[in-house]
């Protein structure tokens, strides 16, 4: 068994790879196999697997990529991300990748996919919409109308349509790797001295990129090390981390929030490889149906799904409440309206609860983190020495 520092520089290799070299190099090992790039926030990357394909996980070059061209396709009042997902692909990083999905996260991510389209950027382009009536007759059949579009996609790039046997195979694949991340969180939740956040974030986001076979092995060995009492607890208050699910935060954010006295014992920073609560049945005989069952009865709440029956706040509350945090913060990247505009929202209702919480806007590439770093200490230094009193700071 590796050394578990080996094991996270592993990941940290493959997670900010911008040339995905191992994507490439599964790719070009045996014929007819397909990659399939996928932007956040999730995606069934199983049905991509049955299919004889490899998803790809494309979260934009955060502070490890310059942008030039990408600027010239938007305008300086949105996001990040978009703009550095083109600056990657007008630099030819992603020649290799043979389609791409957009999901239903936003208008910019919308436009991103037509942007996409109108370059000619891939074999196929699809803007997946995911179901916003979670009624099983209702948005699942539309979850399962769109998985056969992606399907048909990749067969007529490698003529293969998925057998109900590889695609349960599949799915139970992706259901030991969620077990396994559910695990390093639940260590996390009790003993987050023995992990930090910086290095679960690549762990984590290395699985985006590599073979899902490969990265359940890596998952299975820092697992046995995270199972021994390494490490030393620090005086930190435990919090939880909402709102950074689509652009990603830069290492050194990621970094900052636990140096300045918090151990973030959840977050949403790679919200697609959590997004199914649980296991997604693995025998069934119409896998496509479990699937969309499992997001319509398993998912996470997410600020680009509405779904009045089930509100947010309280989803939210009760994953603070599970987790023993202390306290929540929203980080949002600029401009991020599902986030920003759910932020109100969220913070009305823990006012009433009594959950203690701050608020701060990031972008991608954001190499200055003094004010944050103040931010987040004086949040953790006010509920260490005042622990009885609920209030809040905004």
């Amino acid at each position: 068994m590796k050394e578990l520092n080996e094991l996270i520089e592993t990941c940290k290799n493959y997670a900010f790879d911008l040339n995905f070299t191992k994507a490439k190099e599964w790719k070009e090992a045996k014929k007819d196999r397909v990659l399939v790039g996928y932007m956040p926030i999730y995606f069934p990357r199983e049905i991509i697997h049955a299919a004889g394909g490899m998803p790809v996980g494309i979260f934009g070059g955060g502070d490890n990529k310059q942008i030039i061209k990408g600027d010239a396709y938007y305008q300086s009042y949105i996001c990040h991300i978009p703009r550095s997902i083109m600056e990657i692909a007008l630099d030819k990083h992603m020649e290799h990748i043979d389609g791409f999905i957009f999901p239903s996260i936003c208008d910019v991510i919308r436009n991103l996919s037509g942007v996409f389209k109108q370059q000619k950027i891939g074999k196929f382009v699809k803007y997946m919409d995911f179901p916003q009536n979670f009624l099983p007759e209702i948005g699942g059949v539309f979850y399962q109308q769109e998985m056969e579009h992606v399907l048909k996609y990749i067969k007529e790039i490698n003529g293969k349509t998925p057998s109900t046997d590889e695609l349960n195979h599949s799915i139970s694949l992706y259901n030991r790797n969620r077990s396994l991340i559910e695990f390093i969180y639940k260590i996390r939740q009790e003993f987050p001295w023995r992990l930090s956040i910086e290095d679960v974030y690549n762990i984590v986001r290395a699985g985006t990129v590599i073979p899902v076979e490969e990265h359940n092995s890596i998952l299975e060995e820092i697992c046995e090390h995270i199972k021994e009492n390494i490490g030393m607890p620090q005086d930190k208050i435990k919090v939880v981390v909402s709102g950074a699910f689509c652009e990603q935060p830069s290492l050194g954010l990621i970094r900052a929030i636990e140096e300045a006295g918090c151990y973030v014992v959840d977050d949403d920073y790679m919200l697609g490889s959590r997004m199914i609560l649980g296991d997604i049945d693995a025998s069934s005989n119409n896998p496509l149906e479990a699937i969309a069952h499992a997001y319509i009865n398993q998912s996470q709440y997410s600020s680009s799904i509405y779904d009045v029956h089930n509100p947010k706040e309280n989803r939210l509350a009760k994953i603070v409440k599970d987790r023993g945090a202390d306290g929540v913060i929203f980080a949002s990247a600029s401009f991020c309206d599902p986030s920003l505009l759910d932020a109100p929202i969220f913070q009305n209702a823990f006012d009433k609860m009594g959950i203690r919480y701050i608020a701060f806007q990031y972008s991608e590439n954001i190499n200055q983190y003094k004010v944050i770093k103040e931010q987040v200490g004086t949040f953790s230094d006010s509920i260490k020495l005042w622990e009885d009193d609920t209030t809040v700071l905004a």
